[in-house]
């Protein structure tokens, strides 16, 4: 009978440079490294078959309820026992215990952001209540995971072949969200379809801010985005617009730290300001805007 501690960290945290607190109880297996599905069922009773993959969560049962998990909730452990994740709102480490075919999981570190978005933020509570409650049984079979208690409450996973992230250059990088280290809020209706970013490769950077349209010197590297100072529209809009677009300068004239996942943009204004994006799914965008800002 084999025994494998894992020390659940999450190094992604670390560089970004944001806090960790204890909270409730944690999460999983997950992955690093390849994924991909395997053909034979394993009772994972030397921790191999659950690790070295990014496992996505799809649902969880409780009392014979199912919930299904937000579209980006994952758990990953790496082969060297050094893995993180999230249900759908905070980024999740904890230690883990792999012993005979069962998973117990000890006190989980979380990051303290609060999700508006209250589905997400109710699915991480269960989640976290539930996976630090008892041991599991684990069982893979194929490209599928299952974690399960002896009175039947569970957790589904799926693993997929990892998606590469879309390049920073040349996408058109839709804002749908802004706030801070702790807390990030989504924009206002009446802007939410407007605010754009564009990094072009002639080293600028492109788009509207819910109000105006705004050009920028932009230098990526290692990392950091080095804005220079915007030139926009002068245009005077209603509702949140200006209040959105007064946050979003915030950004500009300075070195922001960047972030790319898969789809999704995180900035890190100096002040900061956190900024959030996703790929817009038509694809690279237009680097041309429909008005010319302001010099």
């Amino acid at each position: 009978m084999h025994t494998q501690r894992l020390t659940l960290t999450l190094t992604a945290l670390a560089s970004a440079g944001l806090l960790l607190t204890a909270c409730g109880t944690e999460s999983g297996a997950g992955s690093e490294g390849d994924s991909g599905g395997r053909s034979v069922e394993s009772s994972a009773e030397s921790g191999e078959a659950l690790t070295g993959v990014r496992w996505t969560v799809e649902s969880l049962t409780l009392g014979g309820k199912k919930h299904d998990a937000p579209g980006d909730a994952y758990l990953k452990i790496g082969k060297d026992g050094r893995a993180g994740g999230s249900f759908g709102c905070n980024s999740v480490g904890a230690d883990v215990t792999i012993k005979g075919g069962t998973v117990e999981f000890g006190q989980p570190l979380t990051t303290k952001r609060a999700c508006t978005d209250g589905g997400r933020m109710t699915f991480e509570k269960n989640a976290l209540r539930a996976l630090g409650k008892e041991k599991f049984t684990a069982k893979v079979t194929g490209d599928r995971m299952t974690l399960t208690t002896a009175k039947g409450d569970r957790v589904a996973f799926s693993s997929q072949p990892a998606e590469p992230d879309a390049p920073l250059t040349g996408t058109k990088w839709k804002v749908d969200a802004v706030g801070d280290a702790r807390t990030t809020a989504s924009l206002p209706k009446d802007v939410a379809d407007k605010v754009h970013l564009t990094f072009g490769e002639d080293g600028k950077v492109r788009g509207n801010l819910g109000c105006n349209s705004v050009t920028a010197n932009a230098e990526a590297k290692d990392g950091r985005i080095t804005f220079g100072a915007p030139a926009t529209t002068r245009k005077m809009c209603p509702g949140e617009a200006m209040t959105t677009e007064r946050k979003l300068l915030k950004l500009f004239d300075g070195t922001a730290r960047y972030e790319v996942a898969r789809d999704t943009l995180k900035i890190t204004a100096a002040d900061g300001t956190v900024i959030r994006a996703n790929a817009d799914q038509a694809g690279h965008a237009d680097q041309k805007d429909t008005e010319k800002p302001a010099k």
